[in-house]
């Protein structure tokens, strides 16, 4: 699902949605060339066709706590001002280039937070097998059962005809990720575009800023394997659902993310998946497992460098709304949260 990118899970998404480019996106670009990506606003299209829905979105994204900006300042008495930006996983230039608020915060930072900080080491390699070994099925299932045939064959053209000995060993989580991204995301990436986290990470490094992960690989792996099988594919299902949506879904995001409005991709979502069938329960355990608890995670190791303060914490843009939001989660950890944009 494309909320896979925003929920942070971007160094996964990126090394298993680069594992095998559709054909499609490989013939249609030029080498060293980028795509350009096209597509249209998904909620334009939903107030033409089910105004009511589409006013019901609007309605839930209104009424969200702290849904209305991706850039909050942060500050306690006796400590320097940190802050906290919402970020998206896409090569969007709309997105990649930062404003001259988030880049002088950057440049004034003790420390950079970043829900992930591997590096292609020894840990990354560590973390690739624990991907593959919570990723795979191991108790004499697998993926062409449990999916229809129809279903089976679009994953394996959306992933670029991959083996089906090998596909079939896929657990639904894993293949929602290698659906997370899509064809001209997956090709920009190739070509050395680089995602706004990316940006921001780097814009860090070049001025000699320390750059600490909020979590490991490991417990992001933890965190998708333990959504119950059903709902996992559950969301399988809305994903194949969505493939032929998935470039107007990038620019969905990334129109929302503009007009700070990152909470209606949410709700967005869940209408489409019910749209294809699949109930918005099927997504519960997604939300507390990869959301929720996740929140409480990141704001336990983000505590003891905001009380150092100067800090600056890029997350994932679902991360920080609502009342088990980051933005909250700080408030009530007694910091002033104060949105900038």
């Amino acid at each position: 699902m494309q909320a896979l990118r925003l929920l942070g899970l971007a160094a996964l998404a990126a090394a298993l949605s680069s594992h095998a480019p559709p054909a499609s996106a490989q013939a249609n670009a030029a080498p060293g060339f980028p795509m350009r990506c096209n597509g249209f606003n998904l909620l334009d299209k939903l107030a033409a066709i089910d105004p009511s829905r589409r006013a019901s979105i609007d309605a839930k994204t209104a009424a969200l706590k702290n849904g209305n900006a991706v850039f909050w300042k942060l500050e306690k008495p006796g400590t320097a001002p940190s802050y906290l930006l919402g970020t998206v996983h896409l090569t969007d230039r709309r997105v990649t280039q930062l404003d001259a608020g988030i880049k002088a915060a950057i440049g004034s930072a003790t420390v950079l937070l970043i829900e992930n900080a591997a590096k292609p080491s020894g840990p990354t390699m560590r973390s690739n097998s624990a991907i593959l070994d919570a990723g795979i099925y191991t108790d004499g299932r697998s993926l062409d059962t449990v999916l229809s045939e129809k279903e089976f064959e679009e994953v394996r053209t959306a992933t670029g005809g991959m083996p089906p000995e090998i596909l079939r060993r896929y657990r639904p989580w894993m293949v929602s990720l290698m659906l997370s991204a899509s064809a001209c995301e997956r090709q920009r990436i190739a070509n050395g575009y680089r995602v706004q986290d990316m940006v921001v990470t780097e814009r860090a490094v070049a001025k000699g800023i320390p750059v600490e992960g909020l979590e490991t690989t490991e417990e992001q792996i933890s965190a998708l394997a333990a959504v119950p099988d059903d709902e996992q594919l559950g969301m399988l299902r809305a994903s194949i659902a969505l493939i032929g949506d998935s470039e107007n879904l990038r620019e969905t995001m990334v129109q929302l993310y503009l007009t700070r409005r990152m909470g209606a991709l949410w709700e967005l979502q869940l209408a489409l998946a019910e749209k294809a069938g699949v109930p918005a329960s099927a997504f519960a355990s997604f939300e507390r497992s990869l959301i929720i608890d996740r929140n409480r995670r990141m704001l336990d190791a983000a505590l003891p460098h905001l009380e150092q303060g100067g800090a600056f914490i890029a997350v994932g843009a679902l991360h920080l709304p609502g009342e088990a939001g980051l933005v909250e989660l700080f408030r009530t950890s007694g910091y002033t949260a104060t949105a900038i944009e």
